[in-house]
This record gives C-alpha cells, sequence and structure tokens, in this order.
C-alpha cells in the first residue's frame, strides 16, 4: 500500500487549504484514513480520520468546527478540507491508513501506512 498526500502549501491566517490523500495498492474494503501533524519540535498530533465503511469521522479538538474530511472511496481518495487556518496550524501534515480499522480512532500506532508529508504554513 502507497499514500500519495498533496496539496499543502503557504497561507494566509483566515484562508483555506484542501488536502488530498490517494491510496494504491491492496487496501480491501474496510479501512481508515487519517490525518496527523507535527510541527518543529512538538509532538505528531493527530487531526481527523474517517473509515471507509460507515463513513465515520473523528477531529482533533484543535480542528474542529474548522477542518472537515471526507472520502471518495472509488477513488480511495480522501480530502481534508482546512478553513480558518491559524498559525498554530503551520505544520507537516501526513496522511495514514489502518487496514484492519473500522473506528477512526485518533491512536496514530493503529496505522499500518503512512504517506510523505505535506508542508503546510500558515503565515499571519
Amino acid at each position: 500500500v502507497q499514500l500519495q498526500a498533496s496539496g499543502g502549501g503557504l497561507v494566509q491566517a483566515g484562508g483555506s487549504l484542501r488536502l488530498s490523500c490517494a491510496a494504491s495498492g491492496r487496501t480491501g474494503s474496510s479501512y481508515v484514513m487519517g490525518w496527523f501533524r507535527q510541527a518543529p519540535g512538538k509532538e505528531r498530533e493527530f487531526v481527523a480520520a474517517i473509515g471507509s465503511h460507515f463513513e465515520t469521522t473523528n477531529y482533533g479538538d484543535s480542528v474542529k468546527g474548522r477542518f472537515t474530511i471526507s472520502s471518495d472511496n472509488a477513488r480511495k481518495t480522501v480530502y481534508l478540507q482546512m478553513n480558518n487556518l491559524k498559525s498554530e496550524d503551520t505544520a507537516v501534515y501526513s496522511c495514514a491508513l489502518d487496514l484492519s480499522g473500522r473506528v477512526a480512532s485518533s491512536d496514530q500506532y493503529r496505522y499500518d501506512y503512512w504517506g510523505r508529508g505535506t508542508q503546510v504554513t500558515v503565515s499571519s
């Protein structure tokens, strides 16, 4: 399984960005895809996750109400719409896939595969 993330960039505070993550390979029909982020000097932080089976979602507290995760199961792609971005959202965003998951977990250790991160920089 491979994950390819895209969509990062530089945006002003209050702006929006949309990240995409496409999975390829044998994922099966029931899996969870999630987004995590890591800022310099900080630990990896859960952002959002979505399950392919029932499309249940889960969000980190710091992004609730501003970020929306969605999926296109036919394309094995998840999207992260980020609105009202703040300087503290600046980080490398990585997508991850949990092959056995039915629960959109915030636990990074449940995820089996990780994509290369994409940088999001929010200027104030």
